[in-house]
């Protein structure tokens, strides 16, 4: 079943860079396909950051980090990912955009066997494979963040894709990737968003309902509940944008206010406070 050399990837965000680095670093040829040059020049620095933090932590040598980085190649067509064997989509969490870009990968590869593949987080696997027409090639792969450090991928099938292609998607990830495979649902959140972002809308609804302070929140869950994080410092590394979308989309599915996203996260998200990526959201950071 490891029968995948050739993978693409759409985006080159936190989430694309990471997956194109665990990749890359699998002996695997990775080509990214991004927006514009400066995109694609951003991409492979957060690459090689990342690798560069691997060396002096002392899990890759530095051969290891140069030859991971010559694997990762770059294009700002995405038709030139049409020899791909699997594809995986990293874009924003915006369904629109999944949508065409999943439509624009339909039409481009050539292999009638490559595996479609998304990253979302929330978004129903069946809404994405409709846009193409190769349904029973589309799933879910998706990762967690650092890619390269948390071991948990999550595997989900839509109702129209085929048990080949989810036995190779699987075997990808746990042989060549050695992440440990989590096989979900096609339901909104999947899994561990799910359990995670009604978590963390109840704390955002607490600091904007009592006046308890994010600092607060998030000691009482390290200290009292030995938590490795607190719940608002977890929605500023995920990024408060991610975290309204997947609410959202929880809230569209089930119809449950409590994971509506509250008038606090909306107007943070207004005023650019997006969390770590934004040097702030909950907390403040250098």
């Amino acid at each position: 079943m490891n029968d995948i050399h050739r993978i693409g990837v759409v985006g080159c965000g936190i989430m694309g860079s990471g997956i194109a680095e665990v990749c890359a670093r699998r002996d695997l040829d990775v080509l990214v396909a991004v927006a514009s040059h400066a995109s694609a020049q951003a991409g492979r620095q957060r690459v090689a950051d990342s690798l560069e933090r691997g060396v002096r932590k002392g899990r890759i040598s530095e051969d290891e980090r140069d030859q991971a980085l010559d694997r990762v190649a770059f294009t700002t067509d995405i038709g030139d990912l049409g020899d791909r064997q699997l594809v995986v989509e990293a874009v924003r969490e915006h369904e629109p955009t999944k949508l065409e870009v999943f439509a624009s990968l339909d039409k481009a590869l050539s292999d009638p066997d490559a595996i479609l593949a998304s990253n979302t987080s929330a978004i129903p696997i069946i809404r994405l494979a409709r846009a193409t027409g190769r349904a029973s090639y589309v799933i879910g792969v998706h990762f967690f963040n650092p890619a390269p450090a948390l071991p948990l991928v999550e595997v989900i099938g839509s109702l129209l894709t085929a048990e080949q292609t989810r036995a190779r998607a699987e075997a990808f990830v746990t042989g060549i990737l050695g992440k440990q495979v989590l096989a979900a649902p096609d339901r909104a959140g999947f899994v561990v968003n799910a359990l995670l972002i009604p978590y963390l809308i109840s704390a955002i609804r607490m600091v904007e309902s009592t006046g308890v302070s994010a600092a607060a929140i998030d000691s009482a869950m390290t200290l009292g509940c030995a938590h490795p994080l607190g719940p608002l410092r977890t929605a500023d590394l995920i990024g408060l944008d991610i975290v309204a979308s997947i609410a959202t989309s929880l809230y569209e599915e089930s119809k449950d206010p409590q994971v509506a996203p509250p008038a606090l996260l909306l107007r943070m998200i207004e005023a650019g406070l997006l969390g770590r990526k934004a040097g702030r959201g909950f907390h403040q950071y250098a």
